[in-house]
Order: C-alpha cells, then structure tokens, then sequence
C-alpha cells in the first residue's frame, strides 16, 4: 500500500502553505503579479546566442526574425578559404576546445573558440542592456589573438552575416562616401513587426587593415571593410555560408573575366573580397579584414530602449557580468571535496557555461506521419517488418508551424532539441535559474498534440533539418521517449517548499537578474498559477503513456498484482529501441508482442509520483488518490513481472516458443531502472543484489563510472556498441542519487551505498575532467576500460550533470586521496 514518507509530508505542508498564501492574496494584485513577472521574463529573456549551432549566432525568442551570424577564415593562400572557413560547429574542425567560459542567459557570457587550424583565439562576448518594449539592446565584442607560432602577419578574413526574415520587415546599409568600402563604423538600420525600429553597428574596432599596391586595389580598395546587401527568399536566407561563397565566387569569376592572371595575381586576401555593394535587403553581409590581431564590436540598439549602445557600454557590461557571474556561481555551485582545486572550479564553470549557453530557439514546420497505420499498433508477429513497409509509404505531412526554447545536447551534432535529453540538460540549469528552467518546460509542453504527444526529436524548420539525415526526419505520434521534464518538476516543487514564500516580488527586486531567476518560487501565487496551467498538459501525457505504451497482461496468462499496470515501447526492431533512448542495448530477440519493458515501467512509475505531487499541491484529493492507485500497482507489478529471484536483478519480459512468459536478463542499466527512477525504497530486499550487481567489476564497475551493460553478457562491445559498454554520464548521475539518498539514511544498505556512492562519483568526475582537460571538451559517452571521451564532440548537454554531482556531499570516510593538485 501506499506509505506517506517524508516526502508527502513536505508536500502536504508545501500545499498548506500555498493555498494559505493564494487566499491571502486578493485576486486582482495576482494578476497584475503574474503579468508582471511574465512580461518581464520575457524581456529579460527575448535576445541571446540562440542560434547554438553556430559558433556565434543571435537572434530573439521570436518566429521568423532577425538572425545574425560570425564567420571567419584564414586568406594567407588562394586554398585557404576552401577549408579554414568557420561558420556552423563541427566536429574535428581543428578545434582545441570552443565554448562558454561564463554565460547568464539573461546577461550573457564570454565565449573562447581555440581555432588551432586557423592559428588564432577567437573570444566573442555577449552582453544585454535592459529597456523598452523590445527585450532591450545587446552587443557582441568580437577579439581575434593570433598564436604564437602563427605568422604574425597572418591574414584573417570575418563575415558578419545578418538576415532578416518576415514580410514587412525592412532592412537597410547606410552608405559610405568611400565607394571600395567603410574606414569606420557601418551602421545598418531595420525594423520589424516583433522588434521595432533598431539600429546595427559594427564598429571599426582596432587592428591593422592589410594593404596593398596591386593594380585590383583600383577596384576593390586596400581592405576596408564592405557591405554588400542582398535579398533572398526566407526559406533561403539562414544558409549564411552558401550565399558568402556564391558572392565570393562572383568576385573571383570578375577577376578572371577582367584579365588578372596568374602571371599577376593580387594578393590572396584581396581576391576573396568581396566587392562594397550596400543598400537595402534582407540579408546583408559585412566582411573585414586584418592583419594580425584584432577586436571590434556590434552593437544593437532598440529605439524604444532610447539610448543607443555605445562600446564603452558594452566593456562596462561585460565587466559587470563577470564579475556577477563570478561571485554568483560558487554560490550556486559550491563544490565539495575532493573536487575544491582551482583546476575543477574552472572545470565546473566551463561545464556549466556551455550547458546553458547551448539554449537554442527554433521555429519552423517539423515532418510526421499522421497516418496512424494499423502497422503502427504493432499486434502481430513479425511487427517490425509490417512497420517498416508503412514507414517506406511515406505518408508524412509537415505540422506546425511549432515554437520550441530549449537546451541541446551538442552543438556540433545535435543542435535541436531531444525530449528524453531536455529533463537532465534542465536540472542543473534550475539550480541556477529555476524560472528559466520552467520557461523551457512550458516550451515544450506547448508542443503537445491533442491526444498527449510530444515528438521525441524537435526538428524544427529547414536549417534544423540540414544537419539530420532524411530518414532520421519524421516523427510518429505513436513513438515515446523517456519523460525525463518530470524530473524538473520534482525541482521546482522542492525549490517551492526551500522558499515558503520568503521573498514576495517587487518591481525592484523583478528588475536584478536574480529576482527574475525565482520569481515564481518566491512567489507561491505564481507557482499556483503555473502548476494549474500545466497541471492538465502533464495528466493528458501520462494518459498517453498508459494507453499507447500499454504492454499485454491477460493474452498470456501472466501473474501479477494488476492487469493493467504493464509497458511496452513502441518502435522495436531486433537491433534498436530508439524510443527507450537506449538505442542498441540487448532486447528480447527476436521482437514479440507481448514484450514488457521494465524501463518504460519505471518511467511511468516515476511520472506518477511526481503528477501526483503537483495535484496533492492543487489540492486535487480524487486525482492523488487515483494516481496512488497506479504507483501502488506498478511498484507491486514491478516485483511480479520483471524481478528474476535467479538473477538478483530486474529483467525484460518477452513470451517464449511455448507461449510462456520468460525474463530476457542482460544486466546492466536495463536492470537498475526501477532503483535509478527512485521507486524502490531504501530497505527493499530486492537492493542488496542490485548493489552488488553495480559493484562487480565483471558486470558493471570500472574505474570510470558503471558500464552500460554486464561485462559478462555475450553482447558487450558487440556490433554498433553504443549502449553495450559505454559509461554514459545520465545514467550514473542518477545512480549516484539514488545511492546518496540509501547512504544518508539508516537502512541495511547504508555503509554499502555510502561506499559506492563516494568512489562513483570520484570516477565520474574524474573521468570527465581528465578527458576535457586533455581535448578540451566534454563527450557523449567515455570509454569504461580507458575513460577516454568519444562519439559525439562537445556533447555538453547532460554530460554537464558532472557540474551536480561535485556539489554532492563528501561521504568518503577521509582515508582517500582528497585532491590532485
């Protein structure tokens, strides 16, 4: 039956507290409240580096909009510009390392980009400035160092690119007296629909302009900077680098059409110039050139701000935002032993600073199919097969078009947002702005379909869809992923209850960063408020859960507490279930039916709890006691259907020749579930084995974390080997939570948990630091017999769960090695 633990407590007292303080405040004030926190959330957050697939790209929370755009090359050869050229992120580009060294979503950051190909540190900084109806001005100071051992007279050619989408936008280059281009500042002036009238000013800067004595310079000038404006259609317009290079080449085709031949050929640099042609059009590119070092900046100023940007605003800026963010971060994260060193601090921040610099903003149509194909039910034998040949009819739509502000799990790869990543990648970003973290939920729930689905990949748009294969594009509304957001519910109503309320909001205090970062926790009306409009999107999901995802009880005669509380992915074949996020890890073979999954029953199990949290919150007495109902039913079923007493573990279940169940066992992350998602308490005796299955070093321990699966199963290593041996860093962190949790309290496991818990969380911490530090950036996954990083670069999405778990408590027992210095 269902025991009221601790943590019912807290949240019975947390629903006193906020129907208390929603009686005591008058109705009219909570309006005006909530309208005045929402407004200014969303000034606070309508600009940023929003476009994470990009080096260095911006643009505004708004569809179909401004978007701006750094590019840059080396120009010392005439094949230099072929491959040197910098614009989209990529994996093995010559990199050592890019990313946030610090960054505030609603203030900005220093970027570094150690572009060791190109022989040049390229440091971007972005910074806001509050005011006027348009979310306020912002600038970007763009500094270039050369190596050391690059030539010092290195030629580095940038393209600022700048497009402006929408009908009824206007977007203008003001001229220069100077016909081969601009000595000084050029300054582009628009307006639009969501944005108002702005001002863009890409200031002169310092550094040296290269010059030259060829007779082209009679056409093109001796480097200043030039305009050239263009219009294109929309759907055309954000490919920046394909339209550079179109014009670049035109440039080239004039050279040779005029005569300039090898035999004279100007100077490199000059050749890949392009010719100074501004004037109006959406789409607008401003290059220069320099010799050596250089630094400039681009200032943005909203005419309703009044004021307009100036660089000595912008150095004051960054100024204040480092200085903000570094007196904030240790209080945010303040890191424990043994990870105290300056060398993890820096760690920390960098790990945490690309993490939230990876907040994206995509619109744009996505690609499904909506024919809900009797294949897709997946009924029969052989169901793969029948899927498959409804999937190759091709009968998809575009739906949309859809709005989504969210974090990615890497900039290189994967820029675009992935349910079942977005509940890790929010975790550490609540710990920092629980109110940011709650704007990117409801992002995501505003993507809900009528019946309760979420599609599982966001590919949003064209750009979006020009970095995923075309067979990787469609979405299906029968597919899931694992509900991870229910995971940031959790904190945002332990935040709630940390608060009582402490801190009611003013316009003074909404008006400092830091307000806005927990407006609504300091504010039990606004969480009300909050709750209860997400509170039917939640229910309508879970709903959806339990009825597509529904796995067959009664067919086969299976014993269990309850006939309904079983689950089973959708979207099997006999190698992968990429709906579970655990694409090729070892399934009953071949596909059935009647297959359970023990994950996807965990997963429901652990939405339950949290729904049912947030409805005793609302006061909702009939929706908590039904919901306890299902949690009582899957913790019961949990036990009878997919514990093998043989194996000491939990196992999938599938029906084998005779029509019998049967557990399919391959140990490892599979078989934890149930303890990972929280749903087994800390005297069950069902923990003892699954403790010891962890600490195994044939099965799951290795010095770098716990693998994937058993090093005993005839799968491990085998075939794409991606979830067959791999440590992955989610899946540890959740392990190490629950293992704190077994370890602080008293139980028969404590001392067990206590010395898993401290030895895990130094390998993983360690494991990630040593591969960062010797590549400089964060992977996907890290190897368990050498902890080297791999697969996908820059996977700075919940890799940065390390950030978390060096804040966790020290529980080692003192006798360890504390720091490497």
């Amino acid at each position: 039956m269902w025991r009221l633990t601790s943590c019912w407590l807290a949240v019975a007292q947390l629903t006193a507290l906020l129907c208390f303080s929603s009686i005591a405040l008058a109705a009219g004030a909570e309006s005006v409240l909530i309208g005045e926190i929402g407004r200014q959330n969303n000034q606070s957050l309508l600009w940023g580096p929003y476009k994470p697939n990009l080096y260095f790209g911006v643009r505004p929370r708004i569809p179909r909009s401004l978007m701006a755009g750094l590019m840059w090359g080396r120009v010392d050869t005439y094949t230099d510009i072929q491959s040197s050229i910098r614009y989209t992120c990529e994996q093995n580009a010559g990199m050592k390392g890019y990313g946030w060294d610090e960054f505030d979503t609603r203030r900005g950051g220093i970027q570094s980009i150690h572009d060791t190909e190109n022989g040049i540190d390229i440091t971007t900084s972005f910074v806001k400035v509050p005011g006027g109806a348009h979310g306020g001005s912002w600038g970007a100071r763009i500094k270039g160092k050369l190596h050391d051992d690059a030539p010092q007279d290195r030629k580095t050619t940038l393209f600022f690119y700048v497009a402006q989408e929408g009908l009824g936008s206007e977007l203008e280059a003001e001229p220069t007296d100077d016909e081969f281009g601009y000595e000084e500042d050029v300054t582009l002036k628009g307006s639009s629909a969501g944005l108002g009238n702005y001002k863009l000013v890409v200031t002169q800067g310092t550094g040296t302009q290269p010059k030259s004595s060829h007779k082209l310079s009679k056409h093109r000038g001796t480097g200043q900077a030039v305009v050239q404006s263009h219009t294109y259609p929309d759907e055309i317009s954000w490919q920046a680098k394909q339209i550079v290079f179109k014009h670049l080449k035109e440039g080239v085709d004039w050279l040779v059409d005029n005569g300039f031949d090898t035999n004279d050929a100007p100077p490199p640099w000059q050749v890949y110039m392009l010719t100074n042609k501004p004037g109006v059009g959406n789409v607008q590119i401003i290059q220069k050139t320099f010799e050596g070092n250089f630094e400039f900046d681009i200032l943005f100023s909203s005419e309703s701000a009044g004021k307009e940007l100036t660089s000595a605003d912008v150095t004051r800026e960054i100024k204040e935002a480092t200085e903000s963010f570094g007196e904030r971060f240790p209080s945010v994260f303040p890191l424990k032993a043994p990870f105290t060193a300056e060398k993890y601090k820096k760690f920390a921040r960098s790990m945490f600073s690309n993490l939230i610099g990876g907040i994206g903003y995509f619109d744009g149509q996505s690609v499904v199919d909506r024919s809900y194909a009797p294949e897709y039910e997946e009924e029969n034998e052989g169901f793969w097969e029948e899927a498959a040949e409804a999937r190759a009819r091709q009968q998809v739509e575009f739906d949309g078009p859809y709005e989504l502000f969210t974090s990615i799990p890497s900039r290189p790869f994967f820029p675009r947002g992935f349910l079942w990543d977005e509940g890790f990648h929010l975790l550490p970003i609540a710990d920092w702005d629980i109110d940011l973290a709650m704007d990117v939920v409801k992002s995501w729930y505003n993507l809900m379909d009528e019946d309760g689905w979420i599609a599982r990949e966001q590919i949003l748009g064209l750009e979006a869809r020009s970095k995923v294969p075309e067979e990787f594009q469609v979405q299906y509304p029968h597919y899931a992923n694992p509900p991870t957001l229910f995971f940031v519910l959790d904190a945002f109503l332990e935040r709630l209850q940390k608060s009582n309320g402490s801190m009611p909001a003013s316009r003074e205090h909404l008006s400092q960063d830091i307000g806005l970062s927990t407006a609504s926790v300091d504010n039990p009306e606004v969480a009300l408020e909050y709750l209860r409009h997400l509170y039917p999107l939640l229910r309508r999901q879970f709903d959806w859960f339990k009825k597509t995802q529904s796995g067959d009880i009664k067919s086969y005669d299976r014993k269990a507490f309850s006939t309904k509380e079983a689950y089973r992915w959708r979207g099997r074949t006999p190698t992968h279930c990429l709906t579970s996020g655990l694409d090729d890890y070892p399934r009953p073979q071949p596909p059935h039916p009647g297959e359970l999954h023990v994950d996807l029953m965990s997963w429901v199990g652990l939405m339950a709890r949290s729904l049912r949290n947030v409805a005793a919150v609302l006061g909702m007495p009939e929706e908590v006691a039904e919901i306890d109902k299902v949690r009582d039913a899957i913790d019961r079923n949990l036990d009878d259907l997919h514990w093998s007493e043989k194996e000491g573990c939990y196992c999938d279940a599938t029906i084998d020749d005779f029509e019998e169940n049967e557990l399919v066992c391959h140990k490892g992350y599979i078989s934890l579930f149930p303890f990972l998602t929280g749903l087994l308490p800390h005297d069950s005796p069902k923990l003892g084995r699954l403790l010891a299955l962890m600490a195994d070093e044939d099965e799951l321990w290795s010095p770098h974390g716990l693998r994937s699966l058993s090093k005993r199963d005839e799968f491990y290593g085998t075939s794409e080997n991606y979830w067959r041996s791999p440590v992955w860093i989610n899946i540890n962190y959740m392990a190490i939570v629950q293992l704190h949790k077994i370890a602080t309290q008293d139980g028969p496991h404590k001392a067990t948990a206590r010395d898993l818990y401290s030895r895990l969380r130094r390998n993983i911490v360690d494991t990630v630091y040593k591969s960062w530090e010797e590549t400089g950036f964060a992977w996907e996954q890290y190897d368990p017999e050498t902890g080297r990083g791999q697969r996908t670069q820059h996977f700075t999405g919940w890799t940065s769960l390390v950030v978390k778990i060096m804040v966790m408590d020290d529980l080692s027992d003192g006798e360890r090695v504390r720091d490497e210095l």
